[in-house]
């Protein structure tokens, strides 16, 4: 599958000297979706018309020379069908809203678009967001393109494969417990999760309000950083969004880096853990500084998030209930309606986790499991911050392992432990980075692995600078030119 779109900086600075136009661009991504996707079903819808539509007066924009363009006119982008974009199907992977229309754009849809993107269609996801592969999508899975026969990873699967095949240089997702980071590690992509409260979740199909954050998986992390600047700032519509500080980054003065050593001893593939002393060593040899660090509560993190998680997802999918909107199947009695709704409409991961969510929020055992996870959580964010006293970011790799085949996770708790390295973080509501570390071979697949960085909440910006050091100028990634017209 070619990459026509190798980044957004790359493909503005064509449509501004004239050697590709925002039409040619968005017609471009459709033929890519035609020809790959009915093999890859990274997309639930396309914007057909609409899109060309757009293509046509961004177009026009550059052809009239006018100044000060939107930074993102003309670049399409692709969107997780968990978030609203208006008059489009949101879904969110489930039947229960398959017929479902958007009425209103949400808040990071509305930025973008007011920037210039181009949405060219909707993504596929695991079902309410909710798993590591999108195999549980009501809508079947999505194959990863660079190997299709193992998954692109979840919930937002079918955004990193939607830009993996080159039908757009980037795609926005979700990310509740590592939804971005780890289909970025299996798909070789750059994926960002901002810190909470960094971007409004107005306009987002809620799973875990405490924890969902949109953000970008792209090519680069240049391109990561501008989109996530678009996209963030405060929302009058959602009361946990703020405006971030700037936070500046010193190319001059060396890191120091924290490696929580005992949190990587158990469930790491070997050449996954020999990859990332290969990428330790690398960052020494560029002059930082590579230290242990005890993290003993972030090692219970993905105990924590399992209860915090459901409890949330119990409460928030209580909506879908036969009544209000969505499906609806009729039963004998009101409770009747409800229970028909519900079993037809969700999958056997959403039910796992409501039925998890409403046990542990019920009488007599709120606090023992409930209660005690976010005092977990509170703990665990003050530990972090004693840590970042000391260190200026921590790294593990994004996940324990390279993207495994269809099936092969199908235990639950065998699954939940790809998302390790990953939950901990929504916990505490810190911004983590992935980028790609290097490859792996399994049988016949050569399959990319993730690094994650992480830093201290609200230090997006300076996150991102540190990655642009230490992925882009290091990458050949960014090497591109316009498909011959």
């Amino acid at each position: 599958m070619t990459n026509k779109f190798a980044t957004i900086a790359a493909l503005r600075s064509a449509f501004s000297d004239g050697s590709y136009t925002p039409a040619a661009a968005v017609a471009d991504a459709l033929t890519t979706i035609t020809e790959n996707d009915p093999a890859i079903h990274a997309f639930l819808h396309t914007y057909h018309d609409t899109a060309i539509a757009a293509a046509k007066e961004a177009t026009a924009a550059y052809e009239a020379g006018t100044a000060d363009l939107p930074p993102l006119l003309g670049v399409p982008l692709a969107i997780k069908n968990n978030i609203l974009v208006k008059g489009e199907r949101a879904t969110a992977g489930s039947k229960i809203l398959e017929n479902y229309t958007a009425p209103y754009d949400a808040t990071v849809v509305a930025r973008l678009r007011a920037a210039g993107a181009i949405f060219i269609g909707s993504t596929n996801l695991d079902e309410f967001a909710m798993g590591s592969s999108t195999e549980n999508s009501a809508y079947g899975p999505t194959k990863n393109p660079l190997a299709p026969s193992r998954v692109p990873g979840g919930s937002s699967g079918g955004s990193a494969a939607a830009v993996a095949m080159g039908a757009a240089p980037a795609a926005i997702g979700t990310d509740t417990g590592g939804s971005i980071r780890q289909p970025a590690s299996y798909c070789g992509l750059v994926g960002f999760k901002p810190s909470y409260g960094a971007l409004s979740r107005y306009g987002l199909i809620a799973m875990g309000s405490s924890l969902d954050q949109a953000g970008p998986l792209t090519h680069t992390v240049a391109d990561a950083e501008l989109l996530h600047t678009i996209m963030a700032g405060k929302d009058p519509l959602d009361a946990t969004s703020y405006d971030l500080s700037p936070t500046a980054y010193d190319k001059a003065k060396p890191l120091t880096i924290g490696v929580p050593r005992a949190f990587l001893k158990d469930g790491i593939d070997d050449d996954v853990a020999a990859l990332f002393e290969k990428h330790l060593t690398e960052v020494r040899a560029l002059g930082h500084q590579v230290v242990d660090v005890d993290l003993p509560l972030f090692e219970q993190g993905l105990a924590a998030y399992y209860i915090v998680m459901p409890a949330e997802v119990s409460s928030n999918l209580a909506r879908y209930d036969g009544i209000r909107y969505g499906l609806s199947v009729p039963g004998d009695d009101l409770l009747a309606v409800y229970e028909n709704t519900r079993a037809a409409g969700f999958g056997d991961e959403v039910k796992r986790r409501i039925i998890l969510g409403t046990h542990v929020l019920s009488s007599g055992y709120y606090d023992a499991y409930y209660k005690q996870a976010e005092r977990v959580r509170t703990m665990m964010r003050a530990e972090l911050a004693a840590t970042f006293a000391g260190v200026d970011v921590i790294v593990t790799p994004t996940t324990p392992t390279p993207a495994f085949t269809f099936g092969a996770q199908a235990d639950p708790l065998s699954m939940y432990r790809q998302d390790i390295f990953t939950v901990p973080v929504n916990l505490a509501g810190i911004p983590a980075l992935s980028f790609p570390m290097g490859t792996v071979q399994r049988e016949s697949d050569t399959l990319p692995v993730g690094v994650q960085y992480s830093a201290p909440i609200g230090s997006d910006a300076r996150l991102l600078a540190i990655g642009r050091v230490l992925y882009d100028e290091r990458s050949a990634s960014t090497s591109w030119t316009p498909p011959q017209q």
